[in-house]
């Protein structure tokens, strides 16, 4: 009688360690779950990788002269979506251009960009329409061309009032080449 009723409270002290240690693995795995699934949100899909931009020489004409600048380039809907987000910095006359592809109305914002820029609307023939300056890092506003764009580009803030760009100056690139405004003459 004894061996059984040391049997059955072995056995009660088993099954409710059993409880407990069920219960924290179902726990362990609860918060090893919710991590991988959060982790899985903050990172690319494996083998996903950050959209590449090639880069390319452009050309801003103002009244106080020509500058130079190498901008990379976003022309797919993934690049457009990525651009300058999450850099803490830009380079000095460097800069990304939006390619398009086609004229439309143009809209941007700041969503996770850490940088204040400044934005050039530009039209097919490589004529600045409007500009935003000193844009403000991570704002959801939007931000709007004032008419059809071809181009979009991107530089640190302050750069239109150093050069002193205006709508109707011009910017020099192969995407509005093609579209028949030429390459600027020495």
């Amino acid at each position: 009688m004894r061996h059984e009723l040391a049997a059955r409270i072995g056995t009660k002290r088993w099954t409710k360690n059993m409880r407990s240690t069920r219960r924290d693995v179902l726990r362990f795995l609860a918060v090893g779950l919710g991590s991988v699934i959060w982790g899985y949100r903050e990172r690319p899909a494996a083998g996903a990788e950050e959209p590449a931009f090639p880069v390319a020489p452009l050309t801003i004409e103002t009244a106080r002269g020509r500058f130079q600048f190498m901008v990379e380039m976003a022309e797919t809907p993934s690049t457009w979506q990525q651009g300058l987000q999450k850099r803490p910095h830009l380079a000095v006359n460097a800069g990304m251009l939006f390619n398009f592809h086609q004229s439309r109305m143009a809209t941007m914002w700041m969503k996770d960009t850490l940088i204040a820029l400044d934005m050039l609307f530009i039209d097919d023939h490589g004529v600045v329409v409007n500009v935003a300056e000193n844009t403000k890092p991570l704002s959801l506003d939007i931000i709007s061309a004032e008419a059809p764009v071809l181009a979009v580009l991107e530089v640190n803030a302050g750069t239109v009032a150093q050069l002193g760009i205006r709508p109707g100056d011009h910017v020099y690139h192969a995407i509005f080449a093609a579209a028949g405004a030429g390459a600027p003459t020495p």
